[in-house]
């Protein structure tokens, strides 16, 4: 049965791929990877057969990639799609014998222009909002702000989480910063990365000592002059201080990290942040 190439969905896959490794190397994707977007194991596969086929990739499979069995599932709706993903169509419930391992992948050069050119010019579909909600309460922190900023890695969410922190820093006093830090004392991520093993405190305090530092020392830039911190400086220092995706709304950013912080708080912290806010950021914050 046919599949419809989505350019959302080939964006996805080799923008993953062309991240991951330079050579033949492994890559696993995640439900993350696609944001919202409901895809099928018979699209992925597709998508991914298309790519190679068309000489955009070299990927490596085991398996029958092709198969028609009629006694396995055809949605992916578990965590991960791993290496080993469902080949074929069937009932909700049904085993799962007949699996193809996605092994290793590289760009090809023809890959490496076509994903250039969907950066420059993304996708008007990665936009768009899936009608259907996802239940992120169990998912780890950056793995919320990857899923509904419509992020691809989960570096971006770290970098981009500790600008958004950043600025509402500079909003605070220090002594209401640190009662925020320290309802945030939880992992940020469940991974083996060690670059990504730190407490969702440790973005909020930052990485970063020089401005760590700096942060406790000066006074919250709420009043008159340049430094005041309006909703449009707001929004600009978030989009300028990190590196955005082009493909990422500054304002989805924002409420992708305002909706994953404000599960770990309190409702006392949650009232006291968006006292601080400026007007249109602190909408933002009630709407996450």
């Amino acid at each position: 049965m046919p599949i419809t190439i989505k350019e959302d969905i080939a964006y996805v896959l080799l923008k993953k791929i062309s991240e991951t490794g330079t050579g033949m190397h492994e890559v696993k994707f995640t439900e993350a990877d696609f944001g919202n977007r409901q895809i099928s194991v018979a699209d992925f596969l597709g998508h991914l057969d298309y790519l190679n086929q068309n000489h955009y990739i070299n990927a490596e499979f085991t398996g029958n990639a092709y198969g028609n069995q009629k006694d396995v599932p055809n949605v992916v709706n578990p965590k991960e799609f791993d290496f080993r993903v469902a080949n074929t169509y069937g009932a909700p419930d049904g085993p799962l014998p007949h699996l193809i391992t996605f092994k290793k992948a590289e760009l090809t050069e023809k890959g490496r222009q076509i994903l250039e050119e969907m950066e420059a010019n993304p996708p008007q579909s990665l936009k768009k909002e899936s009608s259907r909600p996802i239940d992120t309460k169990d998912m780890p922190f950056l793995d919320k702000v990857m899923t509904k900023a419509g992020l691809a890695d989960p570096y971006d969410a770290r970098d981009l989480t500790e600008v958004v922190y950043r600025v509402m820093r500079d909003l605070m006093t220090t002594e209401a910063a640190d009662r925020v830090e320290e309802e945030l004392h939880k992992p940020a991520e469940t991974t083996d990365d060690k670059s990504l093993q730190m407490e969702i405190a440790d973005l909020w305090h930052d990485t970063n000592p020089i401005v760590g530092f700096l942060s406790r020392v000066r006074p919250p830039w709420q009043g008159p002059g340049i430094f005041k911190i309006d909703s449009d400086r707001f929004l600009f220092r978030v989009a300028n201080e990190g590196t955005m995706p082009p493909n990422v709304d500054r304002e989805q950013l924002v409420k992708a990290v305002f909706s994953a912080t404000k599960d770990e708080l309190s409702p006392e912290r949650i009232e006291e942040i968006a006292s601080w806010l400026p007007d249109h950021v602190r909408q933002l914050w009630q709407e996450a």
